[in-house]
């Protein structure tokens, strides 16, 4: 997604390339990523003799490769792809590849500011990651959920800390997954380990384990809450990073626990993906009240419109607005504050607020193109398919990626007052 920090709010339109004219020595090119602010369009492109390279608003890396893919910028305009070279996978970074090679390579990971990239990596069937081309120390027979420190600083994944044959479920029900930060594993072992989460600060990390065939619980750090459930879903650090919050089942509802103990006293028929505001101040979770319907809840109070599915919530950065994105009848559309945008589309994309709160957009899909949408409305942003957007700092601008014909356009515009 775009980004409104260091863009040039200039009004006007521009070309980035022209991906429909690959030009003579050239096969094919994918679909273009943009770069955060706008400015650069960036795609694989596969050359006559059978490598390929990355093309940047039409110029070719230096150096090719046999094979490239998951293509994409980190936050702090990088850009980023696994490469594979006779056999060997690793990621390049602006042309550039890790010194450190792989069987295989997958997921890139970037830490908040994107000063840090994480990778997930496979060396004779041994697995774990690999932060700023340094790989862990020790690699494990499984290594999943992996997860970076919001500051880059740690990684973190659930791993397998002992081998487990065909069969053995004795030693299985006693145990062989655990949590591994920076390639230490926790000193003890359990059925099974999901869902990771780091503290703010990156020094502790919490994790959704299985102590028996029945018994679900958090583990923080190592050590599990002394209560447990028939079930849990993924726990989250508070803001301050003193306690950690998630959903937990009993009795055949779902509740939201803190620290172990009941923080909201409302149950439902699900409850996930618990989502603090940024002050701290806000908790809100996608629930369902009753058997197939969705919708929000803020601080254990639904919002009565409910849904097939609600998905993508976001809050404004000021903590006072909440929106998502909603389905009902295979329609989709945007839930703000509680009320749906009017006009439903074929599919819509997480939502997203404007930095002073004032206006809420999303990419759409309407009669088979991609399109923009503010507050409800379909903006005009000339033809093609929308890539991506970002509001201006005072939500009175739009910054629009799009690619129209094979030409990929940056464009600004202002937009109207029907904003909130």
């Amino acid at each position: 997604m775009l980004q409104s920090h260091d863009v040039d709010w200039e009004a006007g339109e521009r070309t980035l390339a022209d991906l429909g004219r690959p030009g003579k020595g050239t096969q094919w090119v994918e679909e273009p990523r943009f770069s955060p602010d706008g400015s650069r369009a960036a795609a694989v492109a596969r050359l006559a003799d059978d490598v390929s390279t990355v093309r940047v608003n039409g110029e070719d890396w230096e150096q090719s490769f046999d094979k490239v893919w998951n293509l994409r910028f980190a936050p702090d305009g990088r850009l980023c792809a696994l490469v594979q070279q006779d056999g060997e996978w690793t990621l390049a970074v602006d042309g550039e590849p890790w010194e450190n090679t792989f069987e295989f390579a997958w997921n890139p990971l970037f830490s908040r500011d994107g000063a840090h990239i994480g990778l997930c990596v496979q060396n004779g069937m041994r697995y774990g990651l690999a932060v700023d081309d340094a790989p862990w120390d020790e690699l494990f027979a499984n290594a999943n959920n992996a997860l970076l420190a919001p500051d880059g600083s740690r990684a973190a994944a659930a791993v397998q800390t002992e081998p487990l044959g065909q069969a053995e479920i004795e030693k299985f029900g006693k145990g062989v997954f655990s949590a591994a930060v920076d390639g230490v594993a926790w000193p003890r072992n359990f059925v099974n380990v999901w869902s990771l989460d780091f503290s703010p600060d990156a020094k502790r990390l919490a994790a959704e384990v299985r102590l028996s065939l029945h018994e679900h619980t958090i583990a923080v750090d190592g050590e599990p809450w002394p209560v447990t459930f028939s079930a849990v879903w993924e726990p989250r650090f508070s803001p301050d990073g003193k306690s950690v919050v998630a959903p937990v089942r009993s009795g055949g509802k779902w509740r939201l626990a803190r620290d172990g103990q009941t923080l909201w006293n409302g149950t439902y028929v699900q409850l996930w993906h618990q989502m603090f505001s940024p002050d701290g101040e806000r908790i809100a979770a996608v629930v369902s009240p009753r058997f197939g319907q969705w919708t929000m809840a803020v601080d254990d109070r639904p919002w009565q419109a409910t849904f097939d599915v609600v998905s993508d919530a976001v809050f404004s950065a000021d903590g006072s607005r909440l929106a998502a994105a909603v389905c009902r009848g295979g329609r989709w559309t945007v839930l703000a504050d509680g009320k749906a945008w009017a006009r439903d589309f074929e599919r819509a994309w997480p939502p997203v607020f404007s930095p002073d709160g004032s206006r809420v957009g999303a990419l759409v899909e309407t009669d088979g193109r991609r399109a923009l949408a503010v507050d409800g409305e379909i903006v005009g942003t000339g033809g093609g398919d929308v890539h991506g957007f970002a509001f201006s700092p005072d939500g009175q601008k739009v910054l629009v990626n799009r690619v129209d014909d094979g030409a990929c356009i940056r464009s600004v515009q202002r937009l109207g007052n029907g904003r909130r």
